[in-house]
C-alpha cells in the first residue's frame, strides 16, 4: 500500500522527472570538479563579501597580511632564539645573546593576539551583512515572482532548497576568510621551512593532502544526503507545524489524529536517522583512510628531518625551528583544506539558492511602459485556455467573458470550474496560454503589470491574517494612502463593511494588535476577520473589484449587508462576484457559469432560470434547503 503521507500530492512520474536538475547537480560534486570550481568559488565569496561589507573586507585582508608577516618574523626569530640558546658558552652570555630574538618573539606574539582580536571583530560584521544580502534578495524575488511559479511544485522545491542555500552564503565567506587565513600562515611557514631546507615543503604538502581528500569525499555524501532529502524533510516539518499549530489543534484532537500524525512523523524521522548514519558510517570511513595515509607522510617528514640533522645538513636549532614551523603550516594546511572543503559543501548549498534565484528573475513579468487603463470601461476575456504547470489539469477551454463599469458580474460553477482561475487572469495575475485579455482595448499582454494590480481590489477565499494591527490589517490594500491621508482614513472603510463593529470590541480599538502569538496579541473569529479582509478591498478604492467567495465565514445579517455593499459598488467600478451562494447573485447584471473549463451558460438570473440548465438546477437545490417541508 502506498504511504499517505509520501504520496499526498506527488506528481505522477515525480520519482524519474522532478530530480533530474538535482541529481546532475550531484553528479557535479566529485573532487576534480571541486578542484575546477576553486576560482569561481573564491570569487564568488570576495563578491559576497565586497557586497556586504568592502570597507570591512579590505580592513581585515590587510591584517591577515600583517598577522602573516609577524608569524613569519616569529619563527625566525625562534631560530635566532635557539641558535643563541644552543651556542657555546656561559649561560649569561648565551641568553644576552638570544634576548633580541626573545624580545621579538613575546612582542609578535603579542601583536599577533591583539591583530586576532580585531580580525574577530572584523569578521563578527560579515556574518549578519551576508545573510541580510542574500536573505532581502531571496524575498524581493519571491515576491515579484509571477504568481503561476507558485503553482509550479518544482518551484516551489527549489525554494525550499533556496532557502537553505541562502545561509549558506554567511558559511561560505567565513570558509573563504579561513582559507585566506590558513594561506597566509601557510606562505609563513612554507617560507621559514624553505629557508631551513626546501625538501621539508613538499613533505609536508603531502602529509595533508589525503586528509583533504577524506574531508571533500565527507562533503559530497553529505551534500548529496541532503539533496535527496528535501522533500522529506519538507513533509516532516509540515507534519511538525500543522501538530504544533493553534488553527489545527481541534481538528486533531476531535479526529483524533494525533497518534496518527505522530507516527507518520516518527517513521519520517526514523528514515532520516539511519539516512545520517549510514552518511555517519561512509564519513568515519574516508576519514580513516585519509588520516591513515596522512599519519605516513607526517612520519616521512618527520623522518627526514631526523636524517638531515644526523647527516649534519641542519644544525640543531633550525631543527628545532622546523619542528615548530611543520605544526605550524600542518595546522594551517588543515585549516585550509577543511575550510575549502566546507566551502565547496557551502557552495553547493548556496548554488541551489543562486540556480532559484535565476530562475525565480526569470519569471518575474517584464516591466513595460505602458499603463493599464487607470479606470477601464469594459474588460474582456477572448478565447483563454490555461493549463496549470506540469500538470495535465486544463482549467480553462476556450473562455469568453465581459465586464463592464457600473455592472456587477457573477462567476457560479461546480468546484473546479475554473471560477478562481478565471478570475486571475481577468486581475493579471495568470497569463493564459492562449487568447487575450483586454481592458478597454489594451492587451494586458503588453502592460506594466503592476499597474494591473494596482487598478485591482481582491477579497479572496483565504485572507491573510497579517500579525499586525487591526488598521495595519485594513491598510495593507493601501498603505501609501495610509501614509498620505493618516491613521483614521480607514474608518469609512471599516464602517462600510462592518468592521467597525468588530475594531470597537478590541481592547486598544485600531491599534490592537491581531497576533495572538504576542502576548498583547487578539484574535478575533473566522468571520470578523472576513469583515476585517472586506474592508482591506474596499479601503484600496480599485476601479476593478474580485470578491471571491467573500461571505463565507459570515453570519445571514453580515452577509446581506456585505452584498448590499457589493451591488453599491458596482455602480461606478467594475465588480466581479465568485460565489456559491445563488441567492446572492439574483442581482447580478450577468451571471456565467463555468462548468470544466467552459462557459456554458449566461445571461441574468430569469434568463438562466428559464432555461433549465445547470444554473437551473443548482439554484433549484439550495432552494429548497429554505423551504420548509412541512
Amino acid at each position: 500500500m502506498n504511504d499517505p503521507v509520501l504520496t499526498y500530492g506527488r506528481e505522477d512520474g515525480d520519482a524519474t522527472g522532478a530530480w533530474t536538475k538535482h541529481m546532475r547537480t550531484m553528479e557535479r560534486t566529485g573532487v576534480r570538479t571541486m578542484a575546477r570550481q576553486l576560482p569561481g568559488l573564491l570569487r564568488l565569496s570576495w563578491s559576497l563579501a565586497w557586497e556586504a561589507d568592502r570597507t570591512g573586507l579590505i580592513a581585515l585582508v590587510a591584517v591577515r597580511v600583517l598577522s602573516g608577516l609577524l608569524e613569519a618574523a616569529g619563527l625566525l626569530a625562534v631560530a635566532g632564539a635557539l641558535t643563541g640558546l644552543l651556542a657555546e658558552g656561559p649561560t649569561p652570555q648565551r641568553l644576552h645573546a638570544a634576548l633580541p630574538a626573545l624580545v621579538l618573539v613575546v612582542g609578535a606574539g603579542t601583536t599577533r593576539t591583539g591583530l586576532s582580536l580585531v580580525e574577530n571583530l572584523l569578521r563578527s560584521r560579515f556574518g549578519p551583512r551576508i545573510d541580510r544580502v542574500c536573505t532581502v534578495r531571496l524575498l524581493q524575488l519571491a515576491t515579484r515572482t509571477s504568481v503561476m511559479a507558485f503553482d509550479d511544485p518544482r518551484f516551489v522545491d527549489d525554494l525550499e532548497a533556496a532557502e537553505r542555500g541562502a545561509a549558506g552564503g554567511r558559511q561560505l565567506v567565513d570558509n573563504a576568510m579561513d582559507v585566506f587565513t590558513a594561506a597566509v600562515r601557510m606562505i609563513a611557514a612554507g617560507s621559514v621551512l624553505g629557508v631551513l631546507h626546501p625538501v621539508l615543503v613538499p613533505l609536508l604538502v603531502l602529509s595533508i593532502v589525503p586528509d583533504g581528500w577524506a574531508t571533500a569525499r565527507s562533503a559530497r555524501l553529505r551534500y548529496t544526503s541532503w539533496l535527496s532529502r528535501i522533500r522529506q524533510v519538507r513533509r516532516q516539518y509540515m507534519l511538525a507545524h500543522h501538530m504544533s499549530e493553534r488553527e489545527c489543534a481541534a481538528e486533531i484532537r476531535s479526529f483524533g489524529l494525533g497518534a496518527f500524525l505522530l507516527d507518520e512523523y516518527t517513521r519520517l524521522a526514523r528514515d532520516l536517522e539511519d539516512e545520517q548514519l549510514r552518511v555517519g558510517r561512509g564519513q568515519a570511513r574516508y576519514r580513516l583512510i585519509g588520516e591513515s595515509v596522512a599519519g605516513l607522510a607526517l612520519g616521512a617528514t618527520y623522518a627526514t628531518l631526523v636524517l638531515l640533522l644526523d647527516h649534519g645538513v641542519m644544525p640543531l636549532a633550525a631543527a628545532g625551528t622546523a619542528v615548530l614551523a611543520i605544526r605550524t603550516g600542518r595546522g594551517a594546511l588543515e585549516t585550509a583544506l577543511s575550510s575549502l572543503t566546507e566551502a565547496y559543501e557551502n557552495f553547493l548549498y548556496f548554488a541551489e539558492y543562486r540556480s532559484w534565484t535565476e530562475e525565480a528573475a526569470q519569471r518575474i513579468p517584464a516591466p513595460r511602459s505602458t499603463k493599464a487603463p487607470t479606470d477601464p470601461d469594459v474588460i474582456r476575456v477572448e478565447n483563454a485556455t490555461y493549463t496549470y504547470p506540469h500538470t495535465d489539469t486544463v482549467a480553462l477551454r476556450g473562455v469568453s467573458v465581459e465586464l463592464r463599469r457600473g455592472q456587477v458580474v457573477a462567476f457560479v460553477g461546480m468546484n473546479g470550474s475554473g471560477k478562481s482561475t478565471l478570475a486571475k487572469i481577468l486581475a493579471g495575475l495568470y497569463v493564459p496560454d492562449s487568447g487575450t485579455v483586454r481592458w478597454d482595448e489594451v492587451d494586458l499582454a503588453g502592460v506594466d503589470p503592476d499597474s494591473v494590480r494596482d487598478r485591482v481590489g481582491l477579497i479572496p477565499q483565504s485572507y491573510t491574517r497579517w500579525p499586525m494591527s487591526a488598521r495595519m490589517n485594513i491598510a495593507v490594500g493601501r498603505v501609501d494612502r495610509l501614509a498620505a491621508d493618516g491613521p483614521d482614513s480607514v474608518v469609512p472603510a471599516a464602517v462600510a463593511t462592518g468592521a467597525d463593529e468588530v475594531v470597537d470590541r478590541l481592547p486598544h480599538g485600531y491599534d490592537t494588535s491581531l497576533a495572538r502569538q504576542y502576548n498583547s496579541g487578539h484574535d478575533l473569529s473566522g468571520g470578523q476577520w472576513q469583515r476585517i479582509a472586506c474592508a482591506r478591498a474596499v479601503y484600496r478604492d480599485a476601479p476593478f473589484l474580485i470578491a471571491d467567495e467573500p461571505s463565507a465565514a459570515l453570519d445571514a445579517r453580515a452577509e446581506q449587508a456585505l452584498f448590499d455593499l457589493i451591488g453599491e459598488l458596482g455602480r461606478d467600478r467594475i465588480v466581479l462576484l465568485i460565489t456559491h451562494r445563488l441567492a446572492s447573485v439574483r442581482g447580478a447584471d450577468r451571471i456565467y457559469v463555468l462548468d470544466e473549463g467552459v462557459v456554458v451558460e449566461e445571461g441574468t438570473h430569469l434568463d438562466l432560470m428559464a432555461r433549465l440548465g445547470i444554473y437551473y438546477d443548482l439554484f433549484t437545490i439550495q432552494a429548497r434547503q429554505f423551504v420548509d417541508a412541512d
